[in-house]
């Protein structure tokens, strides 16, 4: 079976475009932050990885990649992984969904939906091995089981507080309430999906060692939930590491500034 990697820590890239740019990125385990002018190859750098990624998980490695990833511990040869790359992006053709009786089968955020639940459903079996465990320490670990979820509940309350939505807490879904009236998360503004996509994708990984990668992942964000959003997913999944494109200095002012790469830093 395939090591799985902890994070990824060096990016090597033949040519970005056409033969043009040979790309060198060591990477730190934690967060980085790839900046520069539009046009310089910020996406395009993401998606060469993510394709490099993907093509391991469908394919197995080709014989001549054009992108080579070093990991952590040297002999994995690949990492778990999620992209954000938009908020709620659609998953199928606009035409077909009109059709559709229910739009939220084309979604990521239904998606996440289901992986929530599957979440759930882990957490919950976990803490019943534990409380059946004969363990003295068992309802503290359990109690610890559950702790990212109420994390990332607390998390969406304060940060929709200003508008009166609170997560629905006595639910297996992902539910809001505002003043007294229950909300389905496909009713949120731009921003909100966009800030419920990320964290949910960080909450479902169950704290465990991944790459997250997210391609401007400030759009539709306001400036102050920009500012506090890599805090808020180092907080949710201390094991994870963040590799993300942006244009936003917001992204960096709560500590991060060490953590940005300019492209042409990294262009050979």
């Amino acid at each position: 079976m395939d090591k799985i990697g902890e994070y990824i820590r060096r990016i090597e890239i033949d040519s970005l475009w056409s033969g043009q740019k040979h790309i060198v990125w060591e990477l730190n385990r934690k967060v980085n932050i790839l900046s520069g002018v539009n046009g310089v190859g910020k996406s395009t750098i993401l998606n060469k990885v993510i394709l490099r990624l993907l093509q391991v998980v469908k394919e197995g490695c080709p014989a001549k990649p054009d992108v080579k990833l070093t990991y952590e511990p040297a002999d994995a040869v690949t990492v778990r992984f999620d992209v954000v790359r938009s908020f709620d992006r659609p998953l199928v053709h606009s035409n077909l969904l009109e059709k559709l009786a229910d739009d939220r089968v084309a979604t990521e955020l239904y998606l996440l939906q289901r992986r929530f639940l599957d979440y759930q459903v882990n957490v919950g079996n976990r803490m019943i091995a534990l409380l059946t465990s004969g363990d003295p320490e068992a309802r503290e670990k359990a109690k610890m089981a559950a702790q990212a979820r109420v994390q990332f509940q607390d998390m969406v309350d304060e940060l929709f507080s200003e508008t009166g939505k609170k997560i629905v807490r006595s639910s297996n879904e992902i539910q809001l309430e505002q003043f007294g009236e229950i909300l389905s998360p496909y009713k949120l503004s731009s921003g909100e999906k966009q800030m419920l996509v990320i964290l949910l994708t960080v909450l479902v990984e169950d704290r465990q060692p991944y790459v997250l990668f997210m391609d401007e992942p400030e759009i539709s964000l306001h400036v102050e939930w920009q500012q506090k959003l890599i805090t808020l997913i180092r907080q949710l999944n201390p094991n994870v590491q963040i590799i993300l494109t942006t244009h936003s200095p917001a992204m960096i002012m709560n500590g991060w500034m060490d953590a940005v790469t300019e492209v042409t830093d990294i262009t050979q």
